[in-house]
């Protein structure tokens, strides 16, 4: 599955010499990323109006600037240990097929730039993701990011759900 999402991302790219940027966030103890051209802007946490009988990780509805965005907790859908005492919490607004999703991460870390070579396929590293939404990874001199399929990490029901509450 893996490999089809890296020869996927090779696939959409007229060259592999051409720097892709990532917005590398973290999630519990692990790094992550999503390409930057889905994302529309990172805020602090705000207050969502929660939705009743909603999955565990939708959090609620926010209201942006007169738009209603549905804003996810990516660490509980992840099932990944969110970080106590965390004053670094940032939600990304993330534009999903042309559904715009807020999600939340522990932190942002930084703008990641690298050619589309440079991406691994998913090595048999221990990670608390489902391989199936994993892009691939990108190695840093001693650490490894994970480039993560958003769309794919909310299932169809979840996308159902996301549309009705916005």
């Amino acid at each position: 599955m893996a490999d089809q999402n890296l020869a996927k991302l090779e696939k959409n790219e007229t060259s592999n010499y051409e720097l892709q940027r990532f917005l590398e966030f973290s999630l519990g103890e692990e790094d992550y990323a999503i390409p930057l051209l889905s994302v529309r802007e990172v805020i602090s946490v705000p207050e969502t109006t929660p939705i009743p009988k909603a999955p565990a990780h939708f959090l609620g509805i926010m209201n942006l600037r007169g738009q209603v965005i549905s804003v996810v907790d990516l660490r509980t859908k992840l099932k990944i240990k969110p970080l106590e005492n965390n004053s670094e919490e940032s939600v990304i607004i993330v534009d999903i097929n042309g559904m715009n999703l807020g999600i939340v991460v522990d932190s942002i870390n930084k703008v990641l730039a690298f050619q589309v070579d440079e991406i691994n396929e998913v090595p048999e590293i221990e990670s608390q993701v489902n391989a199936e939404y994993i892009q691939g990874v990108y190695r840093k001199e001693d650490s490894l990011t994970v480039l993560l399929d958003v769309a794919k990490v909310l299932d169809l029901k979840d996308k159902t759900f996301v549309k009705k509450a916005a």
